[in-house]
């Protein structure tokens, strides 16, 4: 960022001249390159890992939901992950914040499919807001909502106004993003930092621009190839960090402060890298201890598939095992309750519905503690 721009940009002003891509600055700088070693280490460890898992789907099913609660939350949409787990597969039935951060994992999923034959770009992005916010999201064309303190009501930042001025600054970042601006030698995680700072700056919709802009992320990790899947769990490092996301981010556009932020963004990369590196190993550990339980003390319920279907995630229903082959009503029934009594499963009357809760696969997923209970071998079946 040029000097020059610093000094025009106000506060309560939209920020019209809000510079194009690449910055004037050096971005990687020797600091950066030093973390971009250890963050992408890490991304390559989880890759492997989450190619490795014998069934994908719990991973697939899981940490996208994580991350829709805790992106969710930073916008102050709060829900919890109880209540995503338990109305994934029954939506209309959930409060409006669980409903929308249900969206939230759609549009995370249904973004990757759409990374298949189109690469990101300013329609990838009206496409995801308009899936998280239900409905249809464009370009805006009024001035955007200014952004305040929380607590003293104070404005920090306004962005851009003007359709054709936002626009133009989207086709900027797009060049950006796949590498015409700068030529690709730009390490592609400091160009993901780069240009979420870019996307929520232009901040281009009425709503939902955070959120947005951290599927976007996510996009990006898959379409260079650094994840086969978007399973990394980048809002609860924002969380866990708020006021300093927030604090960054303005410090790049009031001051050009670029190696701040973009290390900030890698080491959250990294950190959350490495603990999901670490639920994986756990949920791997727990899927071989109800196998080595069900084998020894109750054989009748040790079946390969009926484990599957119980990870994929940890609410489990009769017509979930029905949908995938494992029987009629009856007999799922009579699995779901085997299960119950060899301390696996937890059976839970919602309203009219029975539902089947997986207690430890809850807490692995939902605490940072990767400890697992031991089972109680009591009853027989």
């Amino acid at each position: 960022m040029s000097e020059l721009s610093i000094e025009k940009w106000e506060a309560t002003q939209p920020y019209d001249r809000l510079p194009l891509l690449p910055p004037m600055q050096v971005l990687e700088t020797t600091s950066v390159l030093k973390q971009c070693i250890a963050s992408r280490a890490a991304l390559a460890e989880l890759k492997m890992a989450a190619e490795l898992i014998p069934n994908p789907a719990v991973l697939i099913n899981t940490l996208p939901l994580l991350e829709a609660q805790a992106s969710s939350e930073i916008e102050n949409i709060v829900t919890t992950a109880d209540r995503l787990f338990r109305f994934m597969e029954a939506d209309e039935r959930a409060d409006p914040a669980t409903r929308e951060a249900l969206r939230y994992r759609h549009a995370l999923l249904e973004g990757v499919q759409t990374l298949r034959t189109l690469p990101i770009c300013t329609r990838t992005a009206e496409v995801i807001c308009t899936r998280i916010k239900g409905i249809e999201m464009t370009i805006r064309k009024i001035p955007g909502t200014q952004l305040v303190h929380t607590a003293t009501g104070e404005v920090i930042y306004t962005p851009p106004a003007g359709e054709d001025r936002l626009r133009d600054l989207l086709r900027n970042w797009e060049r950006f993003l796949h590498g015409d601006a700068t030529g690709d030698a730009l390490d592609p995680l400091v160009r993901m930092a780069v240009t979420h700072y870019q996307f929520e700056a232009i901040h281009p919709f009425t709503d939902g621009n955070g959120r947005t802009g951290r599927v976007l992320n996510s996009l990006f990790l898959v379409e260079r190839e650094l994840l086969t899947q978007p399973i990394l769990y980048l809002s609860r490092y924002i969380i866990a960090h708020k006021a300093e996301y927030y604090r960054l981010l303005l410090e790049v556009t009031r001051d050009g402060a670029w190696e701040p932020w973009i290390l900030w963004v890698l080491r959250g990369i990294e950190e959350t890298a490495r603990w999901t590196l670490q639920k994986i190993a756990a949920v791997r550990r727990l899927a071989t201890a109800v196998s080595d339980h069900l084998r020894t003390h109750y054989p009748k319920l040790h079946d390969r598939d009926l484990v599957d279907a119980i990870f994929e995630q940890p609410y489990c229903r009769i017509g979930t095992l029905v949908a995938r082959g494992l029987g009629t009503r009856q007999a799922a029934s009579r699995y779901l309750h085997g299960l119950v009594e060899a301390d696996v499963l937890t059976a839970l009357v919602v309203g009219r519905e029975k539902l089947f809760l997986h207690p430890r696969l809850m807490r692995l997923l939902t605490r940072d503690s990767n400890e697992i209970a031991a089972f109680r071998t009591s009853a027989r079946v």
